[in-house]
Order: structure tokens, then sequence, then C-alpha cells
């Protein structure tokens, strides 16, 4: 009778009302030849600590038997041949969207692009604009030799300005708990430089390295950490590529299992007393 009752509860169990969630985008690629990091991918959350400096965010209110999209968003592609690296991928939960990172500037592209968090410079040009509330914006690069390229906009803070002969950190990540322990994403790329000097090192939470006479270190898998950018040996170096996203959905473990369909590729674990869905590649749709 007791093995029945346990069966009949779980059978019976109901769709949460409220769920907790961490979205982070794709992180993006770092610029090619004395180049700038890449941007952050942009990251909202309802747990510990959200992107850009903003207000937690809420719970997302969600009903039985309703489909809600999820896209982990791919990192994106690191500069080549002197140019700029390319802007990281949307990651989406229902209605919340977090925007993929900004590619960095390079030595034939000195400007960044917008992203979740926007990537460093190069020359003295300027930078691209951040996502309010998810991510910041990369540093200035130097315009004097040996151009010390800017950081890229990390989750959590700006990317450093480069100097004549020391490259920008990229800015770091913000950390949250939402997994049961807790983790730093979305860091931005550092600076790479010419030939001599420091390249800049990439922000907590999975930002790549910048070069000297090597390429960009890439961001890490999952955290939206970007790529950082190329230095200059006997020609230009490429960029790193950014990191891919995550989205994590949190709640009760009391209430029912979520149902998820094709196309996502994802885990799940038990921790605190939440079931923790972990969604790290893909897109498709999920249920409860």
């Amino acid at each position: 009778m007791l093995l029945l009752g346990i069966a009949s509860s779980k059978f019976n169990a109901v769709a949460p009302s409220t769920v907790n969630y961490l979205v982070v985008a794709g992180g993006a690629g770092g610029g090619s030849s004395r180049a700038a990091g890449g941007g952050a991918g942009g990251l909202r959350c309802t747990v510990g600590n959200t992107g850009g400096g903003g207000s937690l965010e809420s719970a997302l209110a969600v009903t039985a038997a309703t489909n809600y999209t999820i896209t982990v968003g791919a990192g994106g592609a690191a500069g080549v041949s002197s140019n700029r690296g390319g802007n990281g991928n949307d990651s989406v939960f229902s209605t919340i969207t977090s925007v993929g990172g900004g590619g960095g500037g390079s030595a034939a592209q000195n400007t960044s692009n917008n992203g979740g968090s926007s990537g460093g410079s190069v020359d003295g040009a300027g930078v691209g604009t951040r996502q309010t509330g998810q991510g910041f914006t990369g540093g200035t690069g130097a315009t004097g030799a040996p151009y010390g390229a800017g950081g890229g906009g990390g989750a959590g803070q700006v990317g450093a300005d480069g100097t004549a002969s020391v490259a920008g950190n990229g800015g770091n990540g913000v950390s949250t708990s939402i997994s049961g322990s807790s983790v730093t994403y979305a860091g931005g790329g550092g600076g790479g430089i010419y030939q001599t000097g420091t390249a800049g090192t990439g922000g907590t939470g999975g930002g790549g390295a910048g070069g000297v006479t090597t390429t960009g270190t890439n961001g890490t898998t999952n955290t939206g950490g970007a790529g950082g950018g190329g230095g200059f040996s006997a020609s230009p170096q490429d960029g790193g590529a950014g990191g891919s996203g995550v989205v994590i959905i949190s709640y009760d473990s009391t209430k029912k299992a979520l149902t998820v369909g094709a196309g996502l590729t994802y885990s799940l674990a038990t921790s605190g007393g939440n079931k923790i869905y972990t969604f790290t590649a893909g897109t498709g749709t999920v249920s409860w």
C-alpha cells in the first residue's frame, strides 16, 4: 500500500506555477591581428546575480500543457585575416531572450560590434553598445605601438582599455548558484597585442585570453565566455572563438517533471529540493 501511495503521488504531481532560470547567450569571437577581445553573451538570471548590473529578474510564470521554446546560442566565430570576430548567438527560454556577445575589433575593422556585452576596439576606435541588464561594454584599444587592444565586456564588468604596452583584460562575468553550486558565467575576451608587450587575460566566467604572437584563446563552452583577440608575429594571428551559452531551469522537486522535445541536449539533477534542467545545445520546446 505504501508503494502504491508513492506511485500515485508521483503520477498526480502538478506543474509548477513559477520557475527560476538562467539564460546565457553565446559569447563573441575575438578579432584577428593585434585585436580586441569579444564581448560575453548576455546573461539574465533569477538567482544570485544577473548581468549588466541590473536588478535580479523575477521567476517566470508557467502553465501546464503549454509549449515553451528553448534555444541555446552558439558561440561566435573567431576573427580571421585581420577581420573582426563574429557575434555570438541569442539564447531563449520562453519570453526571456539573452543577446549574443558583440565581436571584437581588429586591425582591419577597428570598431567592435554591439551585443549582450560588446567587444573591445583597436587603435582608439569606438566600441559597440551593450544590452542593458545583460552585460557591459568593451574597452578601447591604444593608438601607440605595440597597440594594446581593448578587452571585451563581461556580464559583470566593463572590459579594460588597452595601453601602448598592455592589452585590456576582459570584463568579469557573474556568479549564480542556480545549478546547485556557485558557477561564474559570461566573461569577456582579453585583448591581443603586437609582437611585444602583454596580452589581456580573459574575464572570469569563461573568457579567453588574448595573444601576443599567437592566436587568441577560445571562450569556454556553455559559459557564454568570449574569445580573446589574436596577436601578431610574422603575420596576423586569428582570434579565439566564443563559447556557447546555456539555459538552466530550476523548480520545486515535488512538482511534475519537464517533458523535453526533440532537438535539445540536456541533463537533469536534483539539488537543494529542486529539479535542475541544464540545456547545453540545440533548440526545441519543453512543457509540463
